[in-house]
């Protein structure tokens, strides 16, 4: 096996590596954090039973192709780390790997910040005065819970890989209790009414509703790379595969479990019309009050457990980065444990920076999940992208080695991260486009910093070409036409 870079450099000993169960746990609680519990009201809020099954359907096989495209990648690349950036650079060149890193903090941090939210939009159940997880007294605890993970983190990636290990297990519970209890509350005929919801004048066309059903699918989903992202701390490099399709296979049937389930449940406006997190109004139809409170308690528990993860893998995506050039040297600095300790702390501001943006533009949930959602298509995209240009090329592959299955896979894959680009809608991606603006200063800066070149001459039409769409983006923002945080 390669010793990565990274290890070899530091020296960090085995007992500090990531083993199959860590990595799965990484996977699994990255992707299970608060989406899950809201699940039965973002899916219902715009689309009927069928147009759902569709959306799970697409988000199925796009989903799988990505794991696909990254347990594939992990054994024939082993020598590239921290999966998405690392594929994007390594096919499409030093600008389109640097803003798949970027896209990929980007929707790490601002996910962050929607976690923080519903972390206490949850605790709401309990304590009224933090509302919808955006009031100042959310804020102020969101600041404090912020920190606290922040520091436990600093203690290094191992430590707090393994307290995301038992807060995986811990928050899976809850959601196999609920699948059970719904399997036998659930009523056909009432999952059949209005099956395609074109009866329903708020939903549209079916097209429309399958629309509306992608970013919430993705965002589940999102985390399906992590065991990619620690590449460089696995103790085996085939666990890598594995755990992508632990997490991958395990989330899908909870997914789909419990958004379809609740529509035998309550109708479709009801469920529509339910508190986030909904799960907790389903399961107190079916059981009483104690339904609500245990899914809250279990929504913080997952949060707790998200974010966590997701405050390990944004801070080790610059820190790999850095190391390489292609961000400032000052991300690839470390502590004494290991930790990339410079990454969190810049990471860590930026979420608080954005708590504070939040409680001014009085900023929701389902807003931040879906610019998160949105920065990450990039590394998606180029991530099966690069796949399928391996298989066409033939580099890392055998002498007459069938090329066309991963051909197929990467080519899904990326198809997916173009149809969610549509599906998006404008608002977001404009959002989005304004957010990776900045990031071309910083790349200007890792250039100068190595002594390369900056921009070949198609790299500098593409920076061109961002930086008009973001300041687009932001006199749309200015004048009012897109709110997407008040969404």
């Amino acid at each position: 096996m390669t010793i990565p870079a990274k290890i070899s450099q530091t020296g960090e000993p085995a007992s500090r590596k990531l083993r199959l169960p860590a990595l799965t746990a990484v996977v699994i609680g990255s992707m299970i954090g608060s989406g899950v519990f809201s699940l039965p009201q973002n899916m219902a809020a715009a689309a009927g039973p069928l147009a759902i099954l569709i959306g799970w359907a697409i988000t199925g096989i796009g989903v799988l192709a990505l794991a696909l495209v990254y347990q594939g990648l992990s054994t024939r690349k082993p020598e590239l780390d921290a999966g998405p950036y690392a594929y994007a650079k390594a096919g499409f060149g030093n600008f389109m790997g640097f803003n798949s890193a970027w896209g990929y903090w980007l929707s790490a941090w601002v996910g962050n910040v929607s976690y923080a939210v519903v972390l206490f939009s949850g605790l709401s159940y309990f304590f009224p005065f933090f509302g919808d997880g955006n009031s100042w007294q959310a804020i102020l605890g969101a600041s404090a819970v912020l920190w606290a993970l922040h520091a436990l983190t600093l203690t290094g990636v191992r430590q707090a890989g393994l307290v995301n290990l038992i807060t995986t297990i811990s928050k899976i519970a809850p959601i196999i209790l609920f699948v059970a209890v719904a399997v036998v509350a659930f009523k056909i005929d009432l999952f059949k009414l209005d099956f395609s919801g074109l009866h329903s004048p708020t939903l549209g066309s079916i097209l429309e509703q399958v629309k509306s059903t992608m970013l919430v699918t993705l965002w589940v989903f999102i985390g399906i790379e992590g065991a990619s992202v620690y590449s460089a701390r696995a103790t085996r490099r085939q666990d890598i595969g594995w755990a992508t399709m632990l997490g991958f296979l395990t989330c899908l049937s909870l997914y789909a479990l419990v958004s379809l389930l609740s529509l035998g449940i309550l109708a479709q406006p009801d469920l529509a019309a339910l508190k986030n997190p909904s799960m907790a109004g389903v399961l107190a139809h079916v059981v009483g009050p104690w339904g609500a409170a245990l899914v809250n308690i279990a929504l913080v528990v997952s949060v707790l457990g998200a974010f966590l993860s997701w405050t390990m893998l944004a801070a080790e995506v610059p820190y790999v980065a850095a190391r390489d050039g292609t961000m400032p040297r000052i991300f690839g600095r470390e502590n004494s444990r290991g930790a990339p300790s410079v990454s969190l702390w810049v990471t860590n501001g930026l979420v608080q920076v954005f708590l504070l943006v939040t409680y001014f533009a009085n900023g929701t949930y389902q807003a931040l999940f879906s610019i998160a959602s949105v920065a990450i298509l990039i590394p998606y995209a180029f991530s099966g992208a690069y796949a399928a240009k391996l298989a066409i090329t033939g580099e890392a592959y055998r002498a007459g080695e069938n090329r066309s299955r991963n051909l197929v896979i990467g080519g899904i894959a990326t198809l997916y991260g173009i149809w969610l680009v549509y599906a998006a809608g404008p608002a977001y991606l404009f959002m989005a486009a304004m957010l990776y603006v900045p990031g071309i200063a910083v790349y200007i800066i890792a250039r100068r910093e190595s002594g390369a070149k900056i921009f070949t001459g198609v790299e500098a039409i593409l920076a061109l070409a961002l930086v008009a769409l973001g300041m687009a983006a932001a006199y749309l923002i200015w004048s009012g036409t897109i709110s997407p945080l008040a969404s």
